[in-house]
């Protein structure tokens, strides 16, 4: 075969600059060190600050750095593995769930989440927000949206106030029903305002998005949109399910 165009274009600066910076990291700072400023860096390593940029967007990328508000870049530490299977059989909320209930509002979805739904426009839904804690630090955030007609026994937003009572009734309801099965994709994504907030990230950064819906009555139930922090976490998928991977509208299963 000849040499297709690709394997002669050169490799970028810096993807070579992240692998220098990548064993200085190794070599030269202690997890969680402050690294020094761009300028300081860019002149250490001889190179322009806009290379420099997307070296250290990629090592954030793969969790060997940590950008924080008001205290800069640092080292990260290994990734935690955080389990993301749960039984076929089992609901948000039900059994040793690892998320805690933050709020709850009523109001539609939005586009894409209707479209999972199967929603009609201007149809409303239960949107609950959940945090996910490890060792006392948000790795986790989740909305997970429940159509009025999947719990028509949900209390009104005038009988429990839009607070973690609410959201744990409307939990309660889902639970009544029969799950059928559900289905699961995961997608790198960046943080949005409200997510980077309560993650401690900035907007912007790097996080792991897996959608998760939930079917009972032969339709969508439910739909969980669950926004992990790609810095310092590395799902792990245990014995549940397959992989489902998509390309050009086409999708096969992996196991």
């Amino acid at each position: 075969m000849g040499t297709t165009q690709l394997e002669t274009v050169p490799e970028p600066k810096y993807v070579h600059l992240k692998t220098v910076i990548s064993e200085a990291l190794d070599s030269d700072f202690a997890v969680g060190e402050i690294l020094p400023n761009e300028r300081d860096l860019a002149a250490r390593f001889g190179v322009a600050r806009a290379t420099l940029r997307q070296a250290l967007e990629q090592l954030e990328l793969e969790g060997r750095l940590q950008r924080r508000r008001g205290v800069g870049t640092t080292v990260a530490p290994p990734r935690m593995g955080v389990d993301v299977s749960t039984p076929r059989h089992g609901w948000p909320g039900a059994g040793q769930d690892a998320w805690q209930p933050v709020g709850c509002t009523t109001a539609p979805p939005p586009c894409s989440v209707a479209r999972l739904l199967d929603a009609d426009d201007g149809e409303e839904a239960h949107t609950v927000r959940r945090l996910r804690l490890s060792q006392g630090q948000p790795v986790a955030a989740e909305l997970l949206y429940v159509p009025l007609a999947s719990v028509p026994a949900a209390p009104a937003v005038v009988d429990v106030p839009s607070g973690p009572a609410r959201a744990r009734s409307v939990l309660r309801e889902l639970q009544r029903l029969t799950l059928e099965g559900q289905d699961r994709a995961v997608e790198l994504g960046s943080a949005r305002a409200d997510d980077a907030k309560e993650l401690d990230r900035l907007p912007g950064a790097p996080v792991l998005v897996v959608t998760t819906r939930y079917f009972s009555g032969g339709r969508t139930a439910a739909v969980s949109v669950a926004t992990y922090r790609a810095d310092t976490c590395r799902l792990t998928f245990g014995d549940f399910g397959d992989l489902e991977i998509s390309h050009h509208g086409q999708r096969r299963q992996a196991s």
